[in-house]
């Protein structure tokens, strides 16, 4: 009898978990762009080892700094089943305003967040008119895409804004390096890790992915469907309006033309990193290393010497197989789970 009760206590306590399970574990969302990234990193060093050189992978990431910003802020809409074009726009606004401000002898540590501010109030904008015109977010930021950048291009006169004082501290640290590594790239990572606590830890990030797996359910349940939509967008467009500050610190000038197309490229950076545009779901990890992959892709692209015209069709053929590997990645999770 006790050998009996023995048998079965030992048969009813918890088995440790199989070694497929473990492994399935251990694959995350993040993992296939991560692997992505790895082996192209990789692939490219095995044929051109000068592109290793740390210095150049710096630089590399440097440059993916103003799109894996926007990337990570478009997360919050995408993840609503909503889009924002208007990034763009709204980055190259940022800059040309934040380069007449200081012009007009604003300091530029108070220029910075009046900018931040002001690109924040545009991406709201864009929740307000979506929500309570009823209008697709498809539509209304496409219309704002052109309006922020026309009034950029009128601010500037159509030219770039040169008068941007350089003897202050601030900016040149912001558009220098800390420690070796590019200011910007490290305010990325901040970035990165305050908006996927923001996405991921918090009553509003819930409540985002609650409303892209259902918004009639999140409705019905007494979300406010409304203010998150708008507070989603405003997300956006302060990411965006911090790209547009750490240009404005780096190139120390406001270029109304800057910025033209980085709204397609952080849509794909986003969705490359696993936010896809049935919403629900998104990593912000994900969207910046997205942005890396693309900017090693353009990288390489040069050491290779191949004609700037393949940059599109590099792009897209990473896309592809980043989307491939990340679906054939969540299908083996949802066959062992």
């Amino acid at each position: 009898m006790t050998q009996s009760l023995t048998t079965e206590t030992r048969d009813a306590s918890p088995r440790p978990p199989s070694r497929r399970r473990r492994l399935s574990r251990l694959v995350r969302d993040e993992t296939g762009v991560v692997a992505v990234l790895v082996l192209l990193i990789v692939g490219v060093g095995v044929f051109r080892p000068g592109f290793l050189d740390p210095d150049n992978l710096l630089s590399t990431g440097r440059n993916a700094v103003y799109v894996g910003l926007m990337a990570a802020g478009m997360v919050f809409p995408l993840a609503m089943r909503e889009v924002d074009l208007s990034v763009g726009g709204n980055f190259a606004l940022t800059m040309v305003v934040g380069a007449v401000l200081m012009r007009d002898g604003v300091p530029p540590w108070l220029a910075a967040p009046i900018i931040l501010l002001m690109a924040a109030g545009l991406g709201a904008v864009n929740g307000v008119i979506t929500t309570y015109a009823r209008i697709p977010s498809f539509i209304v930021t496409l219309a704002t895409a052109l309006l922020f950048r026309g009034i950029a291009l009128a601010f500037a006169a159509g030219k770039q804004i040169f008068e941007v004082p350089r003897e202050s501290s601030f900016f040149v640290d912001l558009g220098g390096r800390l420690f070796g590594v590019p200011s910007a790239l490290l305010v990325l990572v901040l970035a990165g890790v305050v908006l996927t606590v923001v996405f991921t830890r918090t009553r509003f990030g819930a409540q985002v992915r609650a409303v892209g797996s259902n918004p009639d359910a999140a409705a019905l349940t007494g979300l406010p469907v409304d203010r998150i939509r708008i507070q989603a967008m405003t997300m956006s467009g302060l990411a965006a309006g911090l790209a547009g500050t750490l240009a404005l610190a780096f190139f120390l000038s406001g270029d109304p033309t800057l910025g033209e197309g980085f709204e397609l490229t952080a849509i794909a950076a986003a969705i490359i990193g696993g936010t896809p545009l049935a919403g629900g779901r998104g990593s912000v990890p994900g969207a910046v290393v997205g942005a890396l992959i693309l900017a090693v892709v353009t990288a390489a692209l040069v050491f290779f010497r191949i004609p700037i015209n393949w940059t599109s069709f590099a792009t897209g053929a990473v896309i592809l197989v980043a989307v491939a590997a990340d679906a054939a990645l969540r299908r083996y999770r949802t066959r062992t789970s």
